[in-house]
């Protein structure tokens, strides 16, 4: 299968200067992030309840990690929950919630057993106890894998990641731990939540929707974007190996006039 005319569009970030070098596009990516959108429409579409909707994307969830690992790459990201989906039905809300219970759950012992070290991006300070307890738990039943690793971001905003580095900088340099000319773009860096992750070399949004979102704000300046025409619960392995295809054909110059070497 391959897609039709219009199913896959594309954008790439102008930023200038690579932060934390990303892998060629003759390697193929090394980390990608997704953008994981359109459950509600999906559900929709065939007359079912956002809860559906937000199920079967679980389930391509699931497949996306599977595919991930069959097509060589070392890290994959997924757009959960962000700060902003507070406001939607406290229903919805519960469904997401429960939805996460379910996926660390059902597949925290193949994921340990496959060599899949799991970590949440977040902020986990205001999360449900429970749901804590259970992010903890992934995190530490998994940290000593290095096979292949899975970031979920849940309670994740981009701007909501930067002012907390930004006020722990502060603290420290208040404190006199650190002088403030000390604070540069790796020191920054550090003090995000993806401290131990490597930037994205490319990040994939779902449903024919262009927008970033608020994901990766600081972490993607320099990432190839794909914006896929497929809902998030249709996403396979195909649209997964198609976008990596593209990426493979992209001339990344990172502020120059040639590609980086």
């Amino acid at each position: 299968m391959r897609l039709s005319k219009g199913e896959i569009d594309v954008a790439t970030n102008p930023a200038e200067k690579e932060q934390r070098a990303p892998s060629s596009p003759a390697s193929g990516p090394s980390h990608v992030a997704i953008i994981m959108d359109g459950n509600g429409r999906w559900a929709a579409a065939r007359g079912l309840t956002r809860g559906a909707g937000h199920k079967e994307g679980a389930a391509a969830a699931r497949r996306a990690v599977e595919a991930a690992r069959d097509l060589g790459l070392k890290y994959l990201t997924l757009y959960s929950f962000s700060t902003e989906n507070w406001r939607r039905p406290a229903s919805e809300i519960r469904d997401l919630m429960s939805l996460l219970r379910q996926f660390i759950g059902d597949e925290l012992p193949t994921l340990k057993k496959e060599g899949v070290r799991v970590s949440i991006i977040g902020d986990k300070k205001n999360l449900d106890p429970e749901i804590k307890l259970l992010v903890s738990h992934a995190e530490k039943d998994t940290a000593a894998n290095s096979r292949f690793f899975l970031q979920i971001a849940f309670n994740y905003g981009g701007r909501d990641e930067i002012i907390r580095a930004a006020r722990k900088l502060a603290e420290d340099a208040a404190s006199g731990r650190i002088k403030p000319n000390a604070i540069d773009e790796a020191r920054f860096s550090a003090a995000l939540d993806t401290a131990k992750i490597p930037d994205p070399d490319l990040v994939i949004r779902t449903s024919g929707e262009k927008r970033i979102s608020n994901f990766l704000l600081w972490q993607a300046a320099y990432a190839e974007y794909i914006f896929l025409d497929v809902l998030w619960p249709e996403f396979s392995k195909e649209h997964f190996a198609i976008a990596l295809e593209d990426f493979a054909k992209r001339e990344r110059r990172y502020g120059g006039v040639g590609a980086a070497p």
